[in-house]
């Protein structure tokens, strides 16, 4: 069954991340994407490695393992942008399409009379969606953005790590490009949003997605807190500002997770741990109470969560209903039971590579459920039946393009 934006056609120009996580999101919707690289180098990312996608043998092949991860689904062209018969392809493709997404530096795509404006001339429904460091307005506009350098300027670094002084202490970037994602994530949605705006007004629009807006947007209640106290929030490592007990705890083997979202799990976990008196307690007996008094609670629970092994809370916190959970590596990841029960981790069939292991989507769905059938393209991969097959090019027009070194 074709997934909920079959019939959508994407012109991805985006590079690394940001950008092609959002249209390996829409190829997983059902959308056809189609990614158009440089002729013999192709997306950045592909020689982001080690590690390497292996071949059937066994044997490094020249994609990245990280270029895998954000560009399953869809297909790839290349196209000699600095040419002008380049960018008469793309022009020609962008009139076929209903979305383009692109993440170059602003104003770049313009010099190549690929800009918005250029573009919605000759489709007045395209969708163009823009993703850049810093936006399409603003003083910084034309400055290039990199995920680690916008985790440090939108505030993500300032909140996580230890505190200064503790051990380890000091700001660190989050363990995945973050700010990249959650771009991606907000230009898939933004996306959807436009084109629904389209089904019913038949127009396109242009859409302006920043990576610091996205990062800065992620902070959620760290921004509102600053907002009601107007005091920056610090880093307090794996501990929570508004909420206590939600923390890791050391057992006799290993640390345990506890989650307790609200007054009526603390009760809980009181009673199956055998601390009722501290849910009792006037110092602890409310969420606001357990944060003034963090510290003395957080004290008297490592000394209640030394006496078991981490199995033993994790079955004894799960027969209460207390929201708790190990702190796992990959490998225990995809050994969780519900991780293998939901699908999560899936194989493709790569034309090189074999079986290659992938992550599924996570979005699931009762009417049209998403498919995984296609993998990460080969670089041109795709470059002759796209020519052939969407812009109805001649064997011998391709052939032209081909010897002239324009795709």
């Amino acid at each position: 069954m074709a997934g909920p934006l079959a019939g959508v056609r994407v012109l991805d120009l985006s590079r690394v991340l940001a950008g092609p996580w959002a249209g390996q999101n829409l190829a997983d919707l059902g959308a056809e994407v189609i990614k158009i690289e440089r002729p013999g180098v192709g997306d950045d990312s592909r020689a982001f490695g080690p590690p390497w996608v292996k071949d059937a043998q066994g044997r490094d092949t020249k994609d990245s393992a990280y270029f895998t991860s954000a560009n399953r689904g869809k297909k790839s062209l290349t196209v000699n942008l600095s040419q002008p018969q380049g960018q008469a392809l793309v022009r020609e493709l962008a009139a076929k399409s209903d979305v383009l997404l692109e993440n170059y530096k602003f104003g770049d795509l313009h010099r190549y009379g690929l800009g918005y404006d250029d573009l919605k001339a000759i489709n007045p429904r395209l969708i163009y969606c823009s993703v850049t460091g810093f936006g399409q307005t603003g003083p910084y506009r034309e400055r290039p953005g990199y995920d680690f350098m916008i985790q440090g300027m939108g505030g993500m670094m300032s909140v996580t790590g230890e505190p200064d002084g503790a051990p380890g202490g000091g700001p660190q970037r989050a363990g995945v490009p973050i700010a990249d994602i959650i771009t991606g994530m907000y230009a898939s949605i933004a996306i959807c949003a436009a084109l629904a705006h389209r089904a019913l007004s038949g127009a396109g629009q242009h859409l302006d997605l920043a990576l610091l807006d996205s990062q800065i947007a992620l902070l959620a209640y760290q921004n509102t807190n600053y907002f009601a106290t107007g005091k920056p929030p610090r880093r307090i490592g794996n501990l929570h500002p508004n909420i206590v007990p939600y923390q890791p705890f050391q057992a006799s083997d290993g640390e345990v997770i506890l989650a307790c979202g609200n007054d009526n799990l603390y009760r809980k976990f009181c009673q199956a741990a055998g601390c009722p008196e501290l849910a009792a307690d006037p110092r602890f007996a409310t969420n606001g109470k357990r944060v003034e008094n963090r510290t003395e609670l957080t004290r008297l629970l490592g000394e209640i969560f030394a006496r078991r092994t981490k199995k033993e809370w994790v079955d004894l916190l799960d027969r209460a209903g207390v929201p708790n959970g190990p702190i796992n590596d990959l490998a225990q990841v995809f050994a969780e039971p519900q991780v293998k029960a939901r699908g999560v981790k899936i194989d493709v069939e790569h034309p090189v590579a074999g079986r290659l292991p992938m992550v599924a989507s996570p979005m699931r769905f009762s009417a049209t459920p998403l498919e995984h059938k296609t993998p990460p393209p080969l670089l041109g991969e795709h470059t002759e039946e796209i020519l052939r097959g969407v812009l109805g090019k001649t064997p011998e027009e391709v052939a032209r393009l081909r010897a002239e070194r324009v795709v």
